[in-house]
């Protein structure tokens, strides 16, 4: 296992993690407030991050390339993450990890298209296997109970196109991510994102509303650990993984997260865990298998 493939496994158990924490906190406060939140904490943390490492001379890319990293930061920062945050409060941490699976084939798509990669037969054995298994799971009986049709259908629609994006956001700058400096990359994903939320809170005029809403009682302390573990470590795990193995080999492996969210949110949220899943997980799991050592 070369180092991209270690860090994109690392990445997935990371935002396992951290979605389960991120449920939590969003049974408290809306998804616009967390996304904010948690994107000023951390920016200011990756601004002491880079400050440590390079002082106040940063190594900055190209003025092109900084344009695209900051489109790749609104595109995924602000709108992808938000839209995760919804689709999570609207149907859960089971169904949208399982929805989260069609991030592969959209990286991979994309990659094909615009990075000129191709997968290996292995490789290509492995990403039917994940298929296979998100297959399965979307037509467990238990994926749709318990939820009203429409509510089931918006969280579905919602949690794909924040996938889809966040795939868009990270294969625009793959190739600045090989030259540039990985640190000033995340840094400014981060700015980009926190400028694009502020302007939009300022146009909307919900700068009271989600002032209220930090004042309120919230469970601060899974909110914080959610944005440290998710958002300060997850972000650097994720773009390592990106810039050391191909784009399309690190969206599968990134799949793993569904595996570890499903057992999580049977073990942590009490959600069920079906046969249905289980056989899922195994069938994910193998593709990932043959993916690492293709």
């Amino acid at each position: 296992m070369g180092i991209g493939e270690f860090f994109a496994l690392a990445s997935a158990i990371n935002w396992a993690v951290a979605v389960m924490l991120y449920k939590r906190s969003g049974e408290t406060m809306s998804p616009m407030a967390l996304n904010l939140f948690k994107n000023i904490l951390t920016t200011l943390l990756m601004t002491l991050t880079v400050v440590a490492v390079h002082g106040f001379h940063w190594p900055m890319p190209t003025s092109g390339n900084i344009g695209l990293i900051m489109i790749s930061g609104v595109i995924g920062v602000a709108i992808a993450d938000n839209l995760y945050f919804h689709a999570l409060n609207t149907i859960g941490a089971g169904r949208t990890g399982i929805v989260s699976s069609i991030y592969s084939p959209s990286v991979i798509v994309l990659s094909i298209l615009f990075l000129g990669e191709r997968l290996a037969g292995l490789q290509v054995a492995g990403f039917a296997l994940v298929m296979a298994g998100i297959m399965m799971i979307s037509t467990d009986v238990q994926f749709r109970r318990s939820l009203p049709r429409a509510q089931l259908i918006n969280g579905l629609l919602i949690g794909a196109l924040a996938v889809i994006l966040m795939g868009v956001g990270v294969v625009m700058i793959k190739s600045i991510l090989e030259q540039a400096d990985f640190l000033v990359v995340v840094e400014l994903r981060f700015v980009s994102g926190i400028l694009a939320m502020l302007l939009l809170v300022l146009v909307t005029g919900k700068t009271s509303a989600i002032m209220a809403e930090y004042r309120r009682p919230h469970h601060w302390r899974s909110i914080v650990l959610a944005s440290l573990i998710g958002s300060y470590a997850g972000s650097m795990l994720w773009l390592a993984g990106y810039k050391y193995a191909m784009a399309s080999v690190a969206a599968v492996l990134n799949e793993t997260a569904s595996i570890f969210i499903l057992i999580l949110a049977w073990l942590w949220l009490k959600e069920s865990l079906s046969l249905t899943k289980m056989i899922a997980i195994g069938l994910t799991f193998s593709g990932v298998l043959l993916m690492v050592i293709a």
